[in-house]
């Protein structure tokens, strides 16, 4: 299977418009426990005449063992990175989306308190819907792109910066409930996890509003 290697084409040609390019892409959306998280990744002219970091892919097509180092080497590359949250709990009192969107105003706020000025940006949202601006994103320019995680360089690194992030955090929740098997999993519907919620019941990091014994198996 021949990968994709992603590039700064549509980056470049939106620098020419605007003064920053803010990437984002969520994970942990198909969990069926912990949070969601949405990476933000900013990119300016400067940076984007710098060479894409060696490795850098959508998180999805970067081995586990070498995901660490990338999104290191991606953090580096950009000039401002961010991993906003959505707690299960948040998941189950406002549906998927509307969590999303949260976690990206989260992801956008840390970017701002750090010298960032999202207004002044266009925003690169991975996927075909814009979850952002109905979350309350008063003044920002969105643009879904259909795989920019596969295809844009500052999304390949927003990916794997909130990847890394997020199952950091869920090897910490497997120290506190081992018997969910959360550092190999993540979350996700493998067949240890379903077997561990059959034994044990939902843990309050369980997503409690989803039809969780219909879901599909992953891995």
């Amino acid at each position: 299977m021949t990968v994709t290697e992603p590039r700064l084409t549509l980056e470049r040609r939106l620098l020419k418009e605007y003064p920053l390019v803010i990437a984002c892409d969520e994970v942990g959306r198909g969990a069926l426990a912990g949070p969601v998280a949405v990476g933000a990744a900013v990119i300016d002219a400067e940076r984007s005449r710098k060479r894409i970091p060696t490795g850098l892919r959508d998180s999805k097509l970067v081995p586990e063992l070498r995901r660490a180092e990338v999104a290191a080497r991606a953090a580096s590359w950009v000039s401002g990175s961010a991993v906003g949250w959505a707690s299960s709990v948040e998941v189950d009192e406002i549906g998927i989306m509307a969590a999303l969107g949260l976690a990206a105003i989260r992801a956008l706020a840390d970017l701002r308190a750090h010298g960032v000025v999202p207004e002044s940006a266009i925003v690169i949202l991975d996927g075909n819907y814009d979850y952002i601006t109905p979350a309350g994103a008063e003044g920002l320019r969105v643009t879904p792109v259909i795989k920019a995680d596969r295809d844009c360089a500052s999304a390949a690194a927003a990916s794997v910066i909130a990847k890394v992030s997020r199952d950091a955090l869920m090897a910490t929740l497997h120290d506190d409930l081992p018997a969910y098997n959360w550092a190999r999993n993540k979350g996700y519907a493998s067949p240890d996890h379903r077997a561990a919620i059959s034994a044990h019941g939902l843990s309050p990091h369980h997503r409690h509003s989803w039809a969780i014994a219909d879901a599909p198996t992953l891995f």
